[in-house]
Parts: C-alpha cells; sequence; structure tokens
C-alpha cells in the first residue's frame, strides 16, 4: 500500500511539474527578487548595492509619488462603485425578455473586446477639444467643452468615462448571475405584495452578492494598477501637470526611464501590500453582505 501510494504520490507530482516550475519561474523568483532589490540601489547594470530602507524613506518624502498616490486613490474611489453599479443595471436590463436581446447583448459586451490601445485613441479623437465629437456636440447647443484630458480638471474625470466603456466582461458575469436566481423566489416575492425595487434590494443583491463581491475585489485591484490608458493618452506621462500621474505611470517611469530598479521595485512591494490589504478588508468585510446559499451562520 505505502508503494502504491508513494508511485501514485509521485505520479501526481510529475503530472503538476509544468505548473509548479512556471510557478517557481514567473511568480516566485520575480516576487523574492523584488523584495531583494527594494534594499538595494540598482540600476540593470552591475552589482546592486545595498542601501536598507533608504528606497522607502525616499517614497515618504517623494512628493511625485505622494501625487501618484493619491491620483489612483481619486480614480479608484470613483470608478469601482460607478462600474459596479453600471455593470449591474447594464446585466438587469439585458436579463429582461425583450425582442433583439441577443443584439443588445452583443452591442454592449463588443467594447471589452476592443484592444486597450485602440479604445484609448478612439477616445482621444471623441473627446478632442477642437474637433471632437463631443465638443461638437456641446458648440451646437452653445455649450463651451472642456479640454478633457489636456486639463488639469477634467482629465481624471475624462479616465473614468473611459473605464466605463469596457464593462462587456463583469457585465457578462453579472448577467450569468442573474439567471442563476431561482424565478420561484420572485414569484413569492411577488405574491407577497414586494414590488420591482423591492424584488431587487431583498432578492437579486442577496442572491448574487458573491459574484458582487467578486466583481468589485477584481475591479478594485485593476483600479489600483491602473496605467496602460494614461500613458498611451499622456504625453508626456502624467501630464497636464501631474493630474494622470498614477501609481503605475510612476513606477514605470522610475523603473525603465530613469532605470531607478531599486526604488522602483519598493514601490511595486509596497504596491502588492496595499493590494493585499484592500483585499483582505473586503474579505473580513463581506460577511456583513455577502449572502451564501449553504451559510449555516
Amino acid at each position: 500500500m505505502r508503494l502504491r501510494r508513494w508511485r501514485q504520490t509521485r505520479l501526481g507530482l510529475l503530472f503538476i511539474s509544468p505548473w509548479v516550475i512556471g510557478f517557481a519561474v514567473f511568480y516566485l523568483y520575480p516576487f523574492f527578487a523584488t523584495l531583494y532589490y527594494s534594499f538595494t540601489s540598482f540600476t540593470g547594470v552591475g552589482n546592486p548595492v545595498p542601501v536598507g530602507l533608504a528606497n522607502y524613506s525616499g517614497l515618504i518624502h517623494d512628493g511625485t509619488f505622494r501625487t501618484a498616490l493619491f491620483n489612483t486613490f481619486y480614480y479608484t474611489i470613483i470608478e469601482v462603485p460607478l462600474s459596479t453599479a453600471a455593470a449591474l443595471g447594464l446585466a438587469i436590463l439585458l436579463n429582461m425578455k425583450v425582442r433583439g436581446q441577443a443584439i443588445y447583448r452583443t452591442l454592449f459586451y463588443m467594447p471589452s473586446i476592443v484592444p486597450v490601445v485602440a479604445s484609448s485613441l478612439i477616445f482621444v479623437w471623441i473627446f478632442q477639444p477642437s474637433f471632437g465629437v463631443v465638443n461638437s456636440l456641446l458648440t451646437d447647443i452653445h455649450v463651451q467643452g472642456p479640454t478633457w484630458f489636456f486639463s488639469i480638471t477634467w482629465s481624471k474625470p475624462t479616465f473614468i468615462l473611459l473605464g466605463l466603456w469596457g464593462l462587456g466582461q463583469p457585465m457578462v458575469i453579472y448577467l450569468a448571475a442573474l439567471q442563476g436566481v431561482p424565478k420561484e423566489m420572485y414569484e413569492v416575492a411577488a405574491l407577497e405584495g414586494a414590488g420591482p425595487l423591492q424584488r431587487l434590494r431583498n432578492v437579486t443583491l442577496p442572491m448574487i452578492s458573491p459574484i458582487i463581491l467578486f466583481n468589485v475585489i477584481l475591479s478594485l485591484v485593476l483600479s489600483i494598477q491602473y496605467f496602460t490608458q494614461a500613458q498611451v493618452i499622456e504625453s508626456p506621462p502624467g501630464s497636464p501637470g501631474s493630474s494622470t500621474m498614477f501609481y503605475v505611470t510612476y513606477y514605470y517611469q522610475q523603473a525603465f526611464t530613469d532605470l531607478h530598479l531599486g526604488y522602483a521595485s519598493a514601490m511595486a512591494f509596497l504596491l502588492f501590500i496595499l493590494v493585499l490589504i484592500v483585499t483582505v478588508l473586503l474579505l473580513k468585510t463581506s460577511s456583513r453582505w455577502v449572502y451564501y446559499e449553504n451559510d449555516q451562520r
């Protein structure tokens, strides 16, 4: 029996070895290497020079770092609730039995499969201050449109609008969750006199609350790591002023433009800690509002 178990264990380890090797090479090694480099001064050439906590103390006194942190929090705090509400609202509308339902679902999902760079360039054209579609429409009603991406005041709100463009993926997840809600619960609620809003609040939202939690965590992580759109649209990155200098934008600048790899590694490790704290807090507080069907509490 022991020999058989050993053979089965060895066979199982052999089958999972590609994943274990990939995880060690592409996740564990970069993680510990980043942690090590965060305590050094390193430019990618020569040997790293240990500097202790100098990189972390430098971040505390770095005004651009604080600006990037503020811009990231600003974007995240507004984008996550808006995108969650918009994706859930679209899913509820697309779950209704109407004529042409498949066409509507396809149309609302299509923006999410457009490459990020392409959609960013499309938005630059739409919100172009001189000849963009939005400002042309505003001019027709005698309203002076702002400069959108090129304004310190309007740049972050415009990026938030851009973030609402590709809601197809969370929308589809919500749509699948809505179709899993038992119809009998709606029928019972209707018999007891519950209106549409009451059914939404007391039946729909509790039943899909685990999916809401999943999408909120995913949206938070992606918002904290916001980078590609700002890097593509703004030139130089972070302009106008420092209004679009997001956390990962500044990290990219330090690592690949200025070659301060030790400093950037400290930023990367702090980003990991930030995402971990936010995720743990959400999971810890989720018991107050997330309903699990088999939960016996």
